[in-house]
């Protein structure tokens, strides 16, 4: 498949379809709580999402059943929403995905339930930071790998593992795009950044090993050893001046307010 390069009205198209991702991603943050389960937050994030013209791009896409992937405490990714009730002191991924007048809409956060451990709120801080500073190096000129040699070495250096078997990608009129995003690698290597590429930027981030585990649904990916996992989310535009993520307001955004104005 071929990189596609969005037009300046497309990336407002995109910028809408972020947007209420971000907005459901909100609403759930709201209602995320000791008691709650991860299937009353799909249920209500799918209302949400069809109240405001969208469509889940997650429901049914390769036949995922829900509208949210949920991440509970090991699990890294794709976990699947159920009845089981959030505990005090979890960690809760959750990752959604809308498609809005013919573009996609990518983000995910992971959230405390109730008190977390100072060790979760530190998984959490990491993981936060790696994907802001991934998000710094989409610049124009820049090189791919950047993204994911930046975000590798914040992890590492705090002693945790980055996961190697998912990883970020291209979005736009299609949910998955070219490139490969991974999360992981040297610099200076891969293709050069242009205004116009979009990416998912997305580390996944394990307190403990890198070694990835999946259940019998054939979704849920856990980790290994049954360590925490973190995952932070962005879909992000390459601009002429710098990167733009895209629904969401972000201080790295800070640059098109100053276009704007001169």
């Amino acid at each position: 498949m071929a990189i596609v390069l969005k037009t300046e009205g497309e990336l407002a198209l995109m910028d809408q379809a972020n947007r209420l991702v971000h907005r459901i991603l909100d609403g759930v943050a709201e209602r995320i709580a000791p008691g709650v389960t991860t299937a009353e937050l799909d249920q209500w994030a799918e209302s949400e999402i069809r109240a405001a013209g969208g469509v889940p791009a997650f429901l049914n896409y390769r036949g995922f059943p829900a509208t949210l992937c949920t991440a509970h405490n090991d699990v890294i990714v794709h976990g699947i929403p159920n009845t089981t009730e959030l505990t005090d002191g979890d960690i809760i991924g959750l990752d959604c995905g809308v498609l809005y007048k013919g573009y996609y809409g990518d983000a995910a956060r992971t959230f405390p339930v109730g008190h977390i451990s100072a060790e979760a709120e530190q998984l959490l801080r990491v993981t936060r930071e790696a994907l802001d500073l991934g998000v710094e190096q989409m610049r124009p000129g820049g090189r791919l790998s950047d993204i994911g040699a930046t975000i590798q070495s914040h992890v590492e250096r705090h002693g945790y593992s980055v996961v190697r078997e998912f990883v970020g990608h291209g979005v736009g009129t299609s949910l998955h795009e070219e490139p490969q995003v991974p999360n992981f690698g040297r610099a200076g290597r891969g293709m050069r950044l242009s205004p116009g590429l979009v990416l998912a930027v997305e580390p996944m981030v394990n307190a403990g090993s890198r070694r990835v585990k999946v259940d019998s649904d054939g979704w849920t990916a856990r980790t290994h050893d049954g360590s925490l996992s973190a995952h932070f989310e962005f879909s992000v535009a390459v601009t002429p001046s710098g990167p733009q993520v895209l629904g969401y307001d972000h201080p790295v955004n800070s640059h098109l307010s100053e276009r704007k104005a001169s």
